[in-house]
């Protein structure tokens, strides 16, 4: 079984549970997960399925991905990922994975790319706690000593300084599965998904 399946985030809500109280819920639109392609270890070198999702017209799509789909006999899918499976024998060109998967799922992990914050300090990147605010002092927000004298002369790997902020790769796990609405294809889940608006999210059953 396909644990896995990928979608949108379209955004935070709040809603009321059964003891009336307010959850906020992150709602992620996942759309039928369609299989377009099956890679074994005798022809590939491993097992696993590639899933499309999301719509987009067979004009957009360039020439080497539209011979990949009509090799595979599938419609045009606008992203196409794979998942590790143990058994990709098992899984057929066509088949789908909907919402409906994760009916009896407690807890699950999301997957996606963080907002990019731009160049930030070591405050804002770091959480450091900065220098006196004092008119006096000429150490606000800098990073400070970063270094040794003579030996090593150098600044050691992997110093927090400033830099690029966001646009990574994040997992938050062990999400609460508050309600799925297999109709509109729907996941809503307990808490904050990284990302922003329409950011593609993988979801799959916690370990």
């Amino acid at each position: 079984m396909i644990t896995t399946i990928y979608g949108k985030k379209l955004g935070m809500t709040q809603i009321f549970n059964e003891d009336d109280r307010v959850l906020p819920v992150t709602v992620i639109q996942a759309e039928p997960n369609k299989v377009c392609q099956v890679k074994t270890i005798e022809k590939d070198g491993y097992e696993a399925v590639q899933l499309g999702f999301g719509t987009i017209k067979e004009n957009k799509v360039n020439k080497p991905m539209a011979g990949h789909f009509k090799k595979q006999g599938v419609a045009p899918a606008r992203y196409l990922r794979e998942v590790r499976v143990e058994a990709a024998s098992e899984y057929q060109v066509g088949d789908s994975v909907s919402v409906a998967a994760f009916a009896e799922a407690k807890k699950v992990d999301a997957t996606a790319t963080s907002k990019g914050k731009g160049f930030a300090g070591v405050i804002k990147r770091h959480n450091f706690g900065g220098g006196p605010g004092g008119h006096g002092s000429h150490f606000h927000r800098a990073p400070g000593s970063v270094g040794q004298c003579a030996t090593p002369s150098r600044v050691f790997k992997g110093l927090k300084l400033p830099g690029h902020m966001g646009c990574k790769t994040v997992t938050t796990k062990n999400l609460d599965v508050v309600r799925i609405d297999e109709e509109q294809n729907l996941i809503l889940v307990k808490g904050a998904v990284p990302g922003g608006k329409n950011a593609v999210v993988r979801i799959r059953l916690a370990q």
